[in-house]
């Protein structure tokens, strides 16, 4: 029983030493969770909103109560392919924008531009 926990133990620990500057951690889906959380303590608006809804569609004489995953399941199988970009639009930080312009502009351009070239090239500084 121990030297299983072990063998487990040495699987989730990370590798030592430096990382490459370039090198992003691969999201890996745990296909085995089964629950999934939402905290909104902190987002007032967004749990008003939620409530607001609940209240909404449980106020009629008929049928049982409607959950908050009624809602999140209704919801996720309205999402669009377009709704998905937004999204991972929305996840991506000032400079991973201003990254990803410059990997698109090295690639329809064809040329091997870092991230102070290309700065100085679209702000027409010299």
């Amino acid at each position: 029983m121990v030297e299983g926990n072990k063998e487990n133990i040495e699987m989730v620990k990370k590798k030592r030493g430096r990382r490459p500057k370039d090198a992003k951690n691969e999201y890996v889906l745990n296909k085995e969770q089964t629950k999934f959380f939402v905290d909104l303590s902190k987002d007032e608006k967004d749990l008003e909103k939620i409530q607001e809804i609940l209240v909404e569609t449980n106020t009629k004489k008929h049928g049982g109560e409607v959950l908050f995953k009624d809602l999140a399941l209704y919801a996720i199988s309205k999402l669009s392919k377009k709704d998905i970009e937004k999204l991972q639009e929305n996840s991506l930080s000032e400079m991973e924008k201003v990254e990803r312009s410059l990997d698109e502009y090295n690639i329809k351009n064809g040329t091997k531009l870092n991230l102070g070239e290309y700065l100085l090239k679209k702000l027409n500084l010299n």
